[in-house]
């Protein structure tokens, strides 16, 4: 790790005052993968700015409008809420399958959005479900947002303060996920929202996408024989050691057919 400054703030104003005035400054949320990047010297900001004891970007808000989480709520709590639970179950129980408890108690919401990992599951959940990112700055579409492998379309010193979710009709999340790390090396995240089915995937590709076959198949007949026999193109998806282009296109429908059918309960 190399040597760098640390600071605190308490306001998302001094947050984005500090990022102006260093271009090299990185802002911490729970840390999960920005100090591990940082241990392989991956990453080497100047300054490091801790959003954690900044009182406006955490809670969690449910209304007429959906369910607003602060940036820097945590997994575990997302998971824990009463709220979160009544009104969009399956995001509840997104969080809840996150990493192990170390991370759930560690990881923030804000964090895992906008560091955009191929793998993780918050970018499925905010693509499923038509959410929309809220910074220091604007709005902004949940289809608008994900660019790109650890890419999104946030600004140079833009900061996500939180996230509204819209509340589905139904909705669920399947994955397949890595034994060790518990990423998803595919998850399915499907959402019977009032603009119609939505399906969005994560660690299949770069980042989170959707997949339209399914969707308009999901808007005739939302069943799990209704994507059965829709594929995806190997091409462009991620390989490594644990799956194969394939093998994670053949997940894509698998995982899909199972979010359909535990959405249908």
């Amino acid at each position: 790790m190399y040597a760098f400054e640390y600071q605190k703030v308490t306001t998302v104003a001094d947050a984005a005052a500090k990022l102006a005035a260093n271009p090299d400054a990185k802002l911490l949320a729970g840390g999960q993968s920005m100090v591990a990047s940082m241990k392989l010297r991956l990453a080497n900001p100047s300054l490091v700015v801790d959003l954690g004891t900044v009182p406006e970007l955490r809670g969690i808000k449910a209304d007429a409008g959906g369910v607003t989480i602060g940036a820097m709520t945590r997994h575990a709590e997302v998971a824990a809420s009463a709220e979160v639970q009544k009104a969009i179950p399956a995001l509840a129980a997104l969080a809840g399958g996150i990493g192990d408890r170390m991370v759930r108690n560690m990881g923030t919401l804000g964090g895992a959005v906008a560091n955009s990992d191929p793998a993780a599951d918050y970018p499925a959940a905010v693509l499923g479900l038509g959410a929309t990112v809220t910074t220091n700055k604007r709005k902004i579409a949940a289809d608008d947002f994900l660019k790109g492998m650890f890419e999104t379309a946030l600004a140079p010193g833009e900061i996500i303060t939180s996230i509204t979710f819209p509340v589905p009709k139904r909705a669920a999340y399947m994955k397949f996920r890595n034994p060790a790390s518990r990423y998803a090396i595919v998850g399915v995240f499907v959402a019977d929202t009032a603009g119609g089915p939505r399906v969005a995937v994560t660690g299949a590709g770069g980042c989170a996408f959707r997949v339209p076959a399914m969707e308009k198949a999901l808007a005739a007949k939302f069943a799990p024989e209704s994507v059965a026999a829709i594929s995806i193109p190997a091409d462009g998806l991620n390989g490594d050691i644990h799956a194969s282009p394939e093998y994670r296109a053949h997940l894509v429908t698998v995982m899909a057919k199972r979010a359909v059918a535990k959405a249908l309960g």
